[in-house]
């Protein structure tokens, strides 16, 4: 039988990214997001080792150790915290418990992994794909969907990564993808090179119904440093999502509005008319639309590396606007092997997305007058670290739990869809978290 592991954290999504870590390895996993769950499981669980988080909502990690050992004994023990391993928390359970491990979010999972190995070895398997967790991405057809139907606003500044690792920032003038006008241009795509193939086998998956987890499963991955796919999926319209130990880097859709030649018309940069002579023309050749592009002079070579950058986030800020579909999360040993990578912090890309794609009356189902907001305890990424507006720096310090939504969104004194914008970013974000009542 193989050895029971319990994790605890406050972090649904994070807690099913390393649920799959550990029984990929051959572990039992129990998955709890409460202390008090927590410590219910020991009681009647055969456990071999507890991964606990320092700060939880309903008690401290270093309680529920007590609470575990009360029962377990010398139960093994390794915390992790969002918070400076310094911090009184984490100094209180390193003091208790001074045997144990500790791990500061962001972590390596894969040192994680090997820490518990080390702790409670285990026999090694391959890890094995289920077919139902076979996810595709069918790039040879297009899906013409009501998608796409409001204009998108993009900075003109994008970071990228290309060959050899070198990063750049490319600077041009905002965008505004345009809504999709379906046309002739179709055919098929031509197959995707060797060099953009996945060349490591995926680990095991989690499924889910997607609603408003996408910033939660963003930062899982990032808090984990996990490499891997996010596969979203609304109807016949598929997005895929590739991470690189915890940062998205790339991302791939089969929806027309997504190719590359109808990005290209929708922010203005060609004409349909000059689209489809170079479809017909590459679709003759086999060859990338874009190359045709390139070479009848509608496209410099230098500005395709900043249109790929700006496709491929628009495809990522569009899923922030699902609210329904599933979601499928896979992992990888070694990213896509894709020519240029996108480099965008990812709390900041959460932010973002929030902004510009949740619409009023997701807001007002998430941003209820009557509750109170007040910074989180374990943020899922550092305050400095993310690029606020002047009124939200100046405003999120009030937001202190004393005040009621409605109070806050009338001290802001800006218009109520952007204050409630911000509010939904800064607990997407985990900056604020939603008070007890």
């Amino acid at each position: 039988m193989s050895p029971t592991i319990l994790v605890v954290d406050d972090n649904k999504e994070l807690v099913a990214l390393l649920t799959s870590l550990f029984e990929d390895a051959g572990y039992t996993v129990i998955g709890a997001n409460k202390g008090k769950a927590a410590v219910e499981h020991g009681r009647s669980e055969p456990l071999a080792l507890a991964l606990i988080d320092v700060l939880l909502p309903d008690m401290m990690g270093y309680h529920v150790a007590e609470g575990l050992r009360s029962t377990r004994g010398q139960l093994p023990l390794v915390f992790m915290s969002g918070v400076f391993k310094g911090s009184k928390h984490a100094t209180e359970a390193a003091t208790r418990f001074p045997g144990a491990q500790f791990f500061e979010k962001p972590f390596d999972a894969k040192q994680l992994l090997q820490t518990v190995r080390s702790i409670v070895p285990v026999a090694v398997t391959p890890p094995s794909v289920r077919p139902d967790d076979s996810y595709e991405v069918e790039l040879d057809i297009d899906v013409e969907e009501g998608e796409g139907d409001e204009p998108m606003e993009l900075t003109g500044k994008i970071r990228v990564t290309g060959g050899g690792n070198i990063t750049a920032e490319l600077q041009g003038a905002p965008l505004t993808a345009q809504k999709h006008v379906a046309g002739p241009v179709s055919g098929q795509r031509p197959p995707p090179s060797s060099a953009s193939a996945i060349t490591a086998p995926a680990r095991a998956s989690r499924q889910g119904a997607l609603r408003d987890n996408l910033p939660g499963l963003i930062s899982a991955f990032y808090l984990s440093k996990e490499t891997g796919e996010l596969y979203c999926q609304k109807g016949k319209v598929k997005k895929v999502v590739y991470f690189e130990s915890g940062q998205p880097v790339f991302a791939l859709s089969n929806l027309a509005a997504d190719r590359f030649g109808q990005f290209l018309v929708r922010v203005g940069k060609i004409q349909p008319e000059q689209l489809q002579d170079a479809a017909v023309v590459a679709q003759q050749s086999k060859r990338r639309t874009g190359d045709v592009l390139v070479e009848r002079g509608l496209l410099k070579d230098t500005e395709r590396l900043y249109y790929v950058g700006q496709q491929v986030k628009a495809i990522i800020y569009s899923l922030f606007g699902w609210e329904e579909g599933t979601f499928t999360v896979s992992f990888r040993e070694k990213a896509r092997a894709e020519s240029i990578k996108l480099d965008i912090f990812p709390g900041n890309l959460t932010i973002r997305g929030i902004k510009k794609l949740y619409k009023p009356d997701r807001l007002t189902r998430l941003i209820r007058p009557e509750d109170r907001l007040l910074p989180s305890q374990q943020p899922a990424y550092q305050l400095h670290e993310l690029e606020l507006e002047k009124w939200e720096a100046q405003l999120l310090p009030r937001i202190d739990g004393t005040r009621t939504n409605a109070e806050v969104l009338a001290l802001a004194n800006r218009p109520e869809h952007q204050v409630k914008a911000f509010l939904a970013a800064m607990l997407g974000v985990q900056i604020l978290e939603a008070r007890d009542a």
